[in-house]
């Protein structure tokens, strides 16, 4: 039942552990966002260099404030108004892990709509990495069924649910928003 793989992702975020869970986008790999030890764990897992970004997921626009020095207007806008789910890097990133926060002090943010990250990180009342489920430099995963088994083995909990969702998702797309309020797009 759905509440009761929040309940168990809720546990094992709060200890520290990583979980492989199903997104908006396409399967992740997550952790406590605020914890470095968690997020060393999961670069471990992914075998990533540390100095490769990662995105970490909200539940709604108004924690933006709470992780990032300085908002442009535009980002509520570009939130709302997006058709697919986008990432937007912001510079002057705070109370996050030291390992979630980019060489220039930016953090890429997704403000996630998803039947089970939106009811999690509401329990969690914290962020959440979500970087993709594949060993780093493999292809990203498109379905459950695509993950690496070492990657299923090394996490401390698989989520039970739409492991058999056989519809097409891919990555968000990343657009990087300046403090003035320019953007430009990452990834589109």
């Amino acid at each position: 039942m759905l509440r009761d793989e929040i309940n168990k992702a809720f546990e094992v975020l709060k200890s520290g552990g990583v979980i492989l869970y199903p997104t908006d986008t396409i399967w992740g790999l997550g952790c406590d966002a605020t914890n470095a030890e968690a997020v060393e764990k999961l670069l471990k897992i992914k075998n990533r260099p540390a100095e490769k970004s990662l995105i970490v997921l909200l539940d709604i626009d108004s924690k933006l404030q709470s992780y990032v020095n300085e908002v442009p207007e535009i980002a509520y806008d570009l939130i709302e108004y997006a058709e697919n789910p986008l990432t937007i890097i912001f510079s002057g990133a705070k109370n996050l892990a030291p390992n979630v926060i980019n060489a220039d002090g930016s953090v890429g943010i997704r403000i996630v709509k998803h039947d089970f990250c939106t009811p999690l990180l509401q329990r969690f009342r914290k962020p959440i990495v979500s970087t993709s489920a594949n060993l780093s430099g493999e292809p990203s995963p498109k379905f459950f069924d695509d993950i690496h088994p070492e990657i299923l083995e090394a996490v401390d909990l698989v989520v039970d649910f739409e492991q058999e969702n056989r519809s097409v998702k891919k990555p968000s797309t990343i657009m990087k928003l300046s403090p003035s309020g320019q953007f430009e797009f990452i990834r589109k």
